[in-house]
């Protein structure tokens, strides 16, 4: 992978482990959340479709199924991601999500798109799909319910992150089942949207912002009864929503530009490097434990993007 791709890759990652935090501190604000920051991100990135080349080399018949079917994809993505989170630890959820998705996109890829990665770069990507999944199983010993059945919280206050575990060894289920099925929902999304930038040209930008435009017409719908909601979220909100329309389509703007320079299979492991970051963000700020196996693994996982830059 040359230089520029793994660049652009690292910065995503740290841009996507900012947004999910986020998305983690709000997932029980359900769907009205989804809607705004579907119609925040597509305000605040459509004046830079323009710049990105409007609909680039793809005929406008490419471009109009490549917009339905990314859309599709994201809104299946972020349903069962949200969900994942409101059932679910962090660190558990993304990186269980984190780590099956890239697996199934590198198979994937050497299936279907006939990538041909060297074997350095398979034993980089094993390196980093089994570290990544090691974080995702590394809350099965902190899933439990205090002896006397309170709620565990951490940094309980206005502004801060608090946690109510349901019955004693459900979380760690719920949340790597509901990783699981996100990590399909990642790797669809993946596979598509890197076919759609690379083989049909449409650009990254323009295909980005796009689909945050139909999200936010798809979950309109589901908006019925909870006016009240919609009306008052950006004022409660409003920072979360910002964090949310700046890093969440930045991440994957980067993500697909990078698509175009590097194979799938290489680009959807490298960019798992955010889950040490939001791993790192359980253990310190949701005082989630494991640090020394988060540590160990965020070592492994540097040591399998240095052999992928090989």
């Amino acid at each position: 992978m040359s230089g520029v791709a793994l660049s652009l890759v690292l910065v995503a990652a740290v841009c996507h482990a900012i947004w999910n935090i986020t998305a983690h501190r709000v997932s029980r604000l359900g769907v009205p959340f989804l809607w705004w920051s579907s119609v925040a991100s597509t305000a605040l990135w459509a004046l830079a479709i323009p710049f990105a080349g409007g609909i680039g080399r793809a005929s406008w018949q490419q471009f109009g199924v490549a917009l339905l079917g990314t859309a599709a994809l994201h809104v299946g993505y972020m349903l069962v991601l949200q969900r994942g989170y409101a059932r679910g630890r962090l660190s558990t959820v993304y990186a269980t999500a984190r780590g099956s998705g890239p697996a199934i996109a590198v198979f994937a890829a050497i299936l279907f798109l006939g990538e041909q990665p060297g074997p350095v770069a398979l034993l980089g990507v094993a390196i980093i799909i089994t570290a990544v999944a090691t974080i995702g199983l590394l809350d099965r010993q902190t899933d439990t319910v205090p002896s006397d059945g309170a709620p565990t919280r951490s940094r309980v206050g206005r502004g801060s992150f608090s946690r109510t575990p349901p019955p004693r060894g459900f979380p760690t289920r719920s949340g790597v089942g509901w990783g699981l099925v996100t990590g399909v929902a990642i790797a669809g999304y993946t596979l598509w949207d890197a076919m759609v930038v690379r083989d049909w040209g449409v650009p990254p930008t323009t295909l980005m912002v796009s689909g945050t435009l139909v999200e936010a017409f798809v979950f309109t719908p589901f908006l019925r009864g909870r006016f009240p909601e919609v009306r008052s979220l950006p004022r409660t909100h409003w920072r979360h929503l910002l964090v949310y329309a700046v890093f969440a389509p930045l991440s994957y703007i980067l993500v697909l530009t990078a698509l175009t320079m590097a194979p799938v299979s290489l680009v959807a492991p490298v960019r798992e490097v955010s889950v040490i970051i939001v791993s790192a963000f359980g253990a310190f700020a949701l005082r989630e434990g494991n640090l020394g196996w988060r540590a160990g693994t965020a070592i492994t996982v540097v040591a399998g993007i240095a052999l992928i830059a090989m």
